[in-house]
C-alpha cells in the first residue's frame, strides 16, 4: 500500500485484516490465526514534536510513517499537548485519530497548558498500570523532566506489559532514572512478571554503562536475531546513534527486525523508527486465549 499526500491513512489493525483477506484458503487462513495469538508487532518512534527534518510540524506525516509499518503498539516519545509551538494541536489524540487507536499520554513537563511527554496507542485493548516521573539531578535544576508509561496490553486474553520512557541527556541523570526504573515501583514490582517489553528513547548507546545496565535485566532484541546487524536511530538522515531501544524478558522471541528507511521517514523526524515483531510465549495453548496473568 503506497500512503502519500492527503491519501487516507488506513489504521493498523484493519490493514492487517485487509492484507490477508482474499488472499489465503480458510484452513490456511485459521492455521494463521493460532499462530498470531502469539505475535505482537510494537514500535518505539521519538517523533520530535512532529518537527520534521524540513521544518515542517505535520503529525499527519507521522501517522503515515506508522501505518505504512502496521504496528499493534506504538511508544512514541516527545509529543506536544496543546504547546505553541506545535500550533497548540493535541499530538497524542491526533496520531491515535488518524490510526483509529486508543491511547495513553503521560505528560513529562506540564507547564500551565502546555504538555510534552510520551505515549502508548493501541488497537488492542488495554489498561493503565502506572504513569509516573523519573528523578532528575538536584544540581541540576534546569534538565528537563522526564518520566514513564507503563500500560497492560490484552493480547489474546494474555497481558504483555508494555512500558515506554525517554531518558535524559546527562550521564548521570540517566543512571539515577534507569535505577529508578529497576526499582520496584517499576521493573522490581510484583506486576512485573510474564511478558514485558520495555521501550523508548533511552540516549544511551551499547557501549555505555545505562545500557549495560539495563542488558543485565531484559534483552536487547536487536542482539537477539541471528545474522541482524544492529542498526542506528538517529539521526533519520545520517543514522550513526543506536539509542532508540526495545528491550524484552526473557522467553520472548524476536521474529523480525525493521528500521523504515524510506525518504518520508528520513524527513518526518530527527529520528528513525524501530519495528519488532515479536513472539510472546504461551504457557498452555489450550487456554492462552481465555487466561490472563
Amino acid at each position: 500500500m503506497n500512503i502519500t499526500g492527503n491519501t487516507h491513512i488506513i489504521p493498523a489493525c484493519r490493514q492487517r485484516r485487509l492484507g490477508r483477506a482474499g488472499q489465503q484458503p480458510a484452513a490456511a487462513r485459521e492455521r494463521a490465526a493460532a499462530t498470531e495469538i502469539d505475535t505482537l508487532r510494537i514500535m518505539t518512534y521519538n517523533v520530535h514534536s512532529c518537527i520534521g527534518m524540513d521544518g515542517k510540524i505535520d503529525a499527519e506525516r507521522i501517522a503515515r510513517v506508522i501505518a505504512r509499518a502496521r504496528p499493534d503498539v506504538v511508544a512514541l516519545q516527545e509529543l506536544d499537548v496543546g504547546r505553541e509551538r506545535s500550533l497548540g494541536v493535541d499530538q497524542a489524540h491526533q496520531i491515535a485519530r488518524y490510526l483509529e487507536m486508543e491511547f495513553h499520554f503521560h505528560p513529562a513537563m506540564h507547564l500551565e497548558e502546555e504538555r510534552y511527554g510520551d505515549a502508548i496507542l493501541t488497537h488492542l485493548p488495554q489498561r493503565l498500570v502506572k504513569t509516573g516521573s523519573l528523578p532528575g539531578l538536584a544540581d541540576k535544576p534546569d534538565q528537563e523532566p522526564r518520566g514513564a508509561l507503563w500500560v497492560a496490553i490484552d493480547l489474546h486474553g494474555r497481558e504483555v506489559q508494555v512500558i515506554n520512557t525517554h531518558l535524559g541527556l546527562s550521564p548521570r541523570e540517566r543512571m539515577a532514572q534507569i535505577d529508578a526504573l529497576l526499582d520496584p515501583d517499576w521493573l522490581g514490582n510484583e506486576a512485573y512478571r510474564g511478558p514485558v517489553v520495555f521501550c523508548g528513547d533511552l540516549n544511551a548507546p551499547p557501549s555505555s554503562p545505562v545500557y549495560r545496565r539495563f542488558a543485565e535485566q531484559l534483552k536487547d532484541v536487536q542482539a537477539m536475531v541471528p545474522g541482524h546487524r544492529p542498526r542506528s536511530t538517529f539521526s533519520s538522515r545520517f543514522p550513526s546513534l543506536r539509542i532508540d531501544h526495545v528491550f524484552v524478558a526473557p522467553g520472548i522471541r524476536v521474529s523480525g527486525i525493521e528500521i523504515p528507511g524510506s525518504e518520508l521517514t528520513r524527513v518526518a523526524s530527527d529520528h528513525l523508527p524501530l519495528l519488532v515483531e515479536l513472539r510472546i510465549p504461551c504457557p498452555d495453548s489450550d487456554r492462552c486465549s481465555s487466561t490472563r496473568l
